[in-house]
């Protein structure tokens, strides 16, 4: 633009990270009609400016491309917050003492007979568990202080739920009632289900759960996205919404969800931009469940593409780590092999249906994100990608690999050469290094993320939050793939896995939106491109990897939109 067509926005005075391929630093930078009109020197870009421009002081602080969090479950994160739900995260509880008292607070307030339900518990940070492995939570942890009112308490991973004897007994859950495969009903001693669901066992409680009001969930969507808007994040993935989602977490990743948000878009209430996956079946859902249920949905065009779209499919291969449900090629250290969460009983068949659904999805034409842990899932996993993509070629599917916590080096090397990817979660690790040794010993717990592995041999990385179950702070994810610290004691867990902050920044970018098929119009600040813009009250590049999280978000914008501004004035 010129003086004749001013800019609407320039940013003056600090480093402009563009994320182009070389990483270019400008100190500048122009935006008109909701793209960017001009990068480089103060000079240069003030040309643009006109009478009724804004200049934005970026007063040493750090404009860069809005944050792409790439797997970010949207309307689950607003339905686990208040006052939607109990707050439960570290450090507001710290022990299962802390969570009756809150359920005994809550039952105070909420009518007899009404659910109550909150969110976050995770047992690495209850100081019972911690001191005991072996102790679990349980219904005895919650009747005492909810006698009359059903209880259900998601974990921060959402592939556990806590309840109480009242929740049970609403569901008809006692020790006669079928177990789904890959699921788990744990026991007490008396052989009756001790209130702790893993997986596929979840749905048992979960579906007599009063479902929110589509405009509740509308509401948990708008409280997500005031969220990231004070974050930084300007696009997120919201991975897996369909009848497989139906029942899980309150049905915020059902199928009614996709209208949600369609409604926002039509309402211009969407202030950031959503991909979406599909998401046929559940947890433990099968080849044949899944095939069906994608055959039966009818996904229409949107109105504005790049601000909502669907871009492909879900399928969940296995658990997690700290449930066991991992299916890796060594034993879990304290007990237990891995299942994954599908249906069959054998290796041959898990692998079959998996392959299934993948080559199902594949040959329709969408992109396949795959929830994969373990490395013997994983390496499934990307074998049948590859098997799908010989059996029906067709260019640039960008397939990936969901979680990956154990990318295999053989692994790394099939993604790279088909060009698929995997989307990594720094944040899960930052906050789950202090445990996860106990699970899978302190070789495989060292490796787990292996961010410098997978990009040394050429595969596409994006990160993202997987929030709700971690807080979707990119800030903290940067000083992770840093630093490799833990949340909880500051160890290094795999100092071989660091990477550099260019590269961090990448994988929440322009790498991000490689994921999205957007990296020709987002995801780096060149002229052209959509301006969507984070500002940082400070110098990202100079700042120790330490005080990234602590470094204040001061303006975002989304195609030029400001969204979230303390700059103002």
């Amino acid at each position: 633009m010129t003086a004749a067509h001013p800019a609407d926005l320039v940013f003056v005075n600090g480093s402009v990270l563009t994320v182009d391929p070389g990483f270019t630093v400008a100190s500048a930078l122009a935006v008109a009609d909701g793209v960017v009109t001009a990068v480089g020197d103060r000079s240069e870009v003030m040309a643009h400016a006109g009478p009724g421009t804004r200049i934005v002081d970026l007063r040493g602080g750090t404009l860069l491309p809005g944050i792409n969090d790439a797997h970010l479950h949207g309307c689950a994160f607003g339905m686990t917050r208040p006052p939607l739900s109990l707050d439960l995260t570290h450090p507001t509880v710290r022990s299962i003492a802390d969570v009756a008292g809150a359920v005994r607070a809550a039952a105070g307030r909420t009518p007899v007979g009404e659910w109550i339900v909150g969110h976050g518990w995770d047992p690495g940070f209850l100081q019972e568990c911690a001191a005991d492995p072996r102790r679990l939570p349980g219904r005895r942890d919650l009747d005492p202080v909810s006698p009359h009112h059903p209880v259900l308490l998601y974990s921060a991973s959402g592939h556990a739920t806590w309840v109480n004897s009242a929740a049970l007994a609403r569901a008809g859950v006692d020790r006669h009632t079928p177990v789904p495969p890959g699921a788990v009903i744990v026991a007490d001693e008396a052989g009756e289900p001790s209130g702790l669901l893993y997986e596929g066992a979840q749905d048992l409680v979960h579906r007599v759960l009063p479902p929110p009001s589509p405009e509740e969930k509308a509401d948990a969507i708008r409280a997500t996205l005031a969220t990231l808007a004070r974050l930084g994040v300007t696009s997120y993935t919201e991975p897996g919404l369909g009848p497989g989602g139906d029942r899980l977490m309150r049905g915020a990743l059902g199928q009614d969800v996709l209208g949600v948000y369609r409604d926002l878009l039509a309402r211009g209430e969407l202030t950031a931009r959503v991909s979406a996956l599909l998401l046929p079946a559940g947890m433990s859902g099968g080849a044949e469940e899944f095939v069906r249920a994608l055959e039966g949905m009818s996904v229409g065009p949107c109105a504005d593409p790049r601000r909502f779209a669907v871009l492909g499919v879900k399928v969940f291969a296995d658990g997690i780590p700290l449930n066991k449900t991992s299916w890796m090629h060594e034993p879990y250290v304290s007990g237990g092999h891995g299942a994954l969460c599908v249906g069959g009983h054998t290796d041959a068949e898990r692998t079959a249906g998996l392959e299934e659904m993948i080559r199902h999805a594949h040959a329709a034409g969408l992109q396949v994100g795959v929830h994969a842990t373990g490395d013997r899932c994983i390496d499934t996993v990307v074998d049948a990608f590859a098997a799908a993509a010989a059996a029906h070629p067709r260019p640039d599917a960008r397939h990936y690999v969901i979680h990956g916590d154990f990318l295999t080096a053989r692994s790394m090397r099939e993604l790279a050469a088909h060009g698929f990817g995997v989307n990594m979660n720094p944040t899960i690790k930052w906050t789950v290094a202090d445990i996860e040794e106990e699970y899978v010993g302190p070789r495989r717990a060292a490796y787990e993320w292996p961010y410098r592995d997978a990009l040394d041999a050429g595969v596409r990385v994006t990160s993202g939050s997987d929030a709700p179950v971690t807080f979707p702070d990119w800030r903290q994810g940067i000083a992770t793939m840093m630093l490799r610290e833990a949340k909880g004691s500051g160890r290094v867990s795999g100092p071989d896995q660091r990477i550099r902050l260019a590269e961090a920044v990448r994988t929440y970018t322009v790498d991000a939106a490689w994921q999205d098929f957007a990296e020709s119009w987002k995801g780096s600040l060149e002229v052209g491109k959509v301006a969507d813009l984070c500002v940082l009250g400070g110098d990202l590049r100079a700042a120790d990897p330490h005080d990234i999280p602590r470094l204040p978000v001061v303006l975002t914008a989304v195609g030029g939109e400001i969204v979230h501004d303390e700059l103002a004035g």
